[in-house]
């Protein structure tokens, strides 16, 4: 089991972690928490059915991170305008999606966060060094959506587009500064793969 997920009875998924790995995603998810951010509308209101209604923004965020993980909906790589009035329609339609989904985007990422920390911090709690952290389904889910988020993030900042790009980042030499990132990329890859294989039927 170290290193990697397998399916426990009745669904879910469990994992040996050490304290070093259980660091390591930890701080991963804190930082991938503090950069999505409670979002343009700021805090939550106390009023749900204002909430329910809020609209988010329209325009695209600056970050190459966030616009990786929250990618416009009519536009991007393979998708090409064949004219400038037909990549003005791309731009709105965009635009309007983005209005209307984003803040709960980024509601689902920051939750799919909170359930990794609050899980990791759970197994810190019984003052083990390493543990098995043992997944109902539903946190499975959550959990793989936001190793997901991880490796999109890190794959962002370490300018990974496609296949190719993976296979570079395997063959850098280990005094490159992108190592450490680098490691912490392919082994999220990693742990995904195998949760997506615990959640396969």
């Amino acid at each position: 089991m170290p290193g990697h997920f397998e399916p426990l009875p009745g669904g879910g998924a469990a994992v040996a972690l050490d304290e070093v790995e259980i660091s390591i995603i930890r701080s991963l998810a804190v930082q991938l928490l503090e950069l999505i951010g409670p979002g343009p509308g700021g805090e939550a209101s106390d009023d749900p059915l204002a909430e329910l209604f809020a609209e988010g923004p329209s325009e695209p965020p600056t970050d190459p991170v966030l616009k990786r993980l929250f990618p416009d909906a009519y536009s991007g790589p393979g998708v090409e305008a064949t004219s400038p009035e037909q990549a003005e329609q791309q731009r709105a339609y965009s635009s309007e999606f983005r209005r209307f989904t984003e803040n709960d985007l980024r509601a689902g990422k920051r939750e799919n966060a909170l359930v990794v920390i609050r899980s990791l911090d759970s197994l810190a709690a019984d003052g083990k060094g390493g543990a098995v952290l043992k997944l109902a389904p539903e946190e499975s889910k959550q959990w793989l959506g936001s190793l997901n988020d991880l490796r999109l993030a890190i794959g962002s900042r370490l300018d990974v587009v496609d296949e190719e790009d993976t296979d570079l980042l395997y063959r850098l030499p280990d005094d490159d500064p992108r190592k450490p990132m680098v490691m912490a990329y392919l082994w999220l890859g990693g742990l995904q793969e195998t949760l997506v294989e615990t959640l396969m039927p």
